[in-house]
């Protein structure tokens, strides 16, 4: 719904993101606040964004699978590991630079992800989530034991990324290529979710027996998702790694995948601003968890040393379970609410 006085007179208003002047103003403000980050923000909160940046691009290609297209994947972690891994390796033994393994990182995940989205094809719910289960630990598994070609147990290190002679080194510097990616990929995400394509993922996601009906091609469609999501898998495994300087299995942990899933559930599956919502809501959680530690343990001495990781893991799992019961469509609901009060105000009654 518009306010007041704003009407649609064509199908490209009708179809445009950004639709009103106040919304323009908006939009520029949050670049102008975004990308001045640096000049008042320490190191420290820099890493919180950056790192806010990175996962998001692996929740968005989450949410185009699971929260789009209804197909379940509790492997992301590997896809990530797949993205980071072919870039480390391309850049050791093949003497590739960061942004020639860039592509290759992204379409290798890709094509790792078609492999095991397969049996999408004749499976859905619990018995997919295994089979993406399964994806982790074989993945996972093949770079930790590939010997000098990937590294071991032991890793890769990878040189950083140099772009017109200056290298892409430390907080300040990585902050404003991972935002370029993280909103060039949520450009990406959000104009596929609007294409034919996107709307064939959503039927499938409904009902895909009425989908078939209707002339959606299942098998294409499924692989499709698997495909994008791990694409985008790839793009943010390419980051992480020459974020971090170092590919290394311990790096993608399958619990990565859980919280991605309950990002989406917080956040709202099935919605781009879902996806922010949840992933910004859930760092922001655990980074107040490591501030709230020490306090804790000053209180109650017996149990400081393992405050830190069981108040993580009770308040994120306590935070999923209470939006599942009472909002299960997640803060973007919330948000969307929020919209439709101030739009028709004074008549939001």
């Amino acid at each position: 719904m518009l306010p007041a006085g704003t009407y649609n007179m064509t199908y490209q208003q009708d179809m445009a993101v950004i639709r009103t002047r106040f919304q323009w103003v908006a939009f520029i403000a949050f670049f102008i606040f975004l990308f001045t980050m640096p000049l008042y923000l320490p190191a420290h909160w820099l890493g919180i964004v950056n790192t806010i940046g990175i996962t998001l691009v692996a929740v968005l290609g989450l949410n185009i699978l699971t929260g789009y297209c209804g197909q379940i994947s509790i492997g992301q972690a590997a896809f990530v590991a797949v993205g980071a891994y072919t870039a480390a390796i391309m850049g050791k033994n093949f003497g590739l630079s960061a942004w020639e393994t860039l592509p290759i990182s992204a379409i290798s995940a890709g094509v790792i992800g078609l492999i095991f989205g397969l049996p999408a094809l004749r499976v859905k719910g619990f018995y997919l989530a295994m089979t993406t289960l399964a994806a982790q630990f074989i993945i996972t598994y093949f770079f930790k034991h590939g010997g000098a070609f990937t590294g071991g147990i032991i890793g890769i290190e990878v040189a950083r990324p140099v772009l017109f002679g200056m290298t892409i080194k430390g907080e300040q510097k990585f902050f404003f290529l991972i935002m370029f990616f993280a909103i060039a990929m949520t450009f990406f995400a959000k104009n596929i979710v609007r294409t034919r394509a996107g709307r064939a993922f959503v039927a499938v996601r409904d009902n895909d027996l009425a989908a078939e009906v209707l002339g959606i091609n299942l098998a294409y469609y499924k692989l499709l998702a698997f495909f994008i999501c791990c694409v985008f898998a790839g793009v943010a495994g390419w980051l992480k790694v020459y974020y971090i300087g170092y590919a290394l299995t311990d790096h993608y942990p399958f619990m990565d995948s859980i919280w991605w899933l309950g990002m989406l559930i917080v956040g709202g599956m099935g919605s781009i601003t879902g996806a922010i919502f949840g992933t910004t809501f859930f760092i922001l959680l655990w980074e107040g968890v490591a501030v709230w530690s020490p306090m804790l343990g000053d209180a109650f001495p017996g149990i400081a040393g393992q405050i830190f990781a069981s108040l993580g893991l009770i308040l994120t799992g306590l935070v999923i379970a209470l939006f599942i019961a009472l909002e299960p469509r997640g803060i973007h609901h919330r948000w969307e609410l929020f919209k439709l009060y101030y739009r028709l105000l004074p008549f939001s009654y």
